[in-house]
């Protein structure tokens, strides 16, 4: 079986909410009425982050300072070399910025593995802009990062989601093995999907080396044993 491996990465990999975090220290007042509308389902997570990083008022120097200090769940260096023995390729796909997590990965030790998420660039002195190359073509999807078509464009047919919150939400619904914590957990827990709760990436490294190699819990479902099975 042809598996690939999206994992999110504000709150799965990272500790905390990193796009959070950047807005509370550099943005201007506002921020949080505009996330607020968010919550309250009036935007879409595209148009939250635009507005949000108009606010941004930070050196490209200062910024990147700022981001280094983040930390991951150390966990998620033992799910990549669990996935490279598989011979599973591991993407980072996220609704968060690609500079803080480039930044991020690089310090720590995991530079090479391939990012998808909103496009950040500084504009000036202390302004930024915020694209999104990978948002739904079609509309279907408000989010400035679609992991359903992420998932699709990387063409692999099983896929794996590792994720934590709303924007894992839709993928889980499509996704051949999913992983859950915080509240992508309650909403499979709604939707009736088959997942795997786990609070450490390495608990989820564990659990998927055990089903790749045929170690398989009795609770896990037939659909996943027929996947590993071939």
């Amino acid at each position: 079986m042809q598996w690939q491996a999206i994992v999110d990465f504000d709150g799965t990999i990272s500790e905390k909410d990193t796009t959070d975090c950047v807005l509370a220290r550099f943005a201007e007042p506002g921020w949080e009425a505009i996330e607020d509308d968010w919550v309250a389902g009036l935007i879409g997570s595209r148009e939250c982050m635009e507005r949000q990083v108009g606010l941004l008022r930070a050196s490209p120097d200062a910024f990147d300072g700022f981001v280094e200090s983040f930390a991951i769940d150390w966990g998620f260096a033992f799910f990549v070399r669990v996935c490279q023995r598989h011979g599973v390729p591991v993407t980072v796909v996220s609704d968060g910025l690609d500079r803080t997590i480039h930044t991020v990965l690089r310090r720590a030790g995991l530079a090479g593995l391939p990012v998808i998420a909103n496009h950040l660039e500084p504009v000036g002195v202390d302004r930024w802009r915020l694209t999104s190359p990978h948002a739904s073509r079609d509309g279907s999807c408000n989010s400035g990062t679609c992991k359903c078509s992420v998932a699709t464009s990387l063409g692999r047919p099983a896929t794996i989601l590792v994720g934590d919150g709303r924007s894992d939400f839709c993928l889980a619904e499509r996704a051949d093995i999913v992983f859950a914590k915080n509240g992508l957990i309650a909403h499979c827990d709604q939707a009736g999907v088959e997942h795997r709760p786990f609070s450490r990436l390495a608990e989820a490294a564990r659990a998927l080396d055990d089903m790749l190699t045929g170690v398989v819990p009795a609770a896990a479902s037939h659909h996943i044993k027929d996947l590993i099975n071939g």
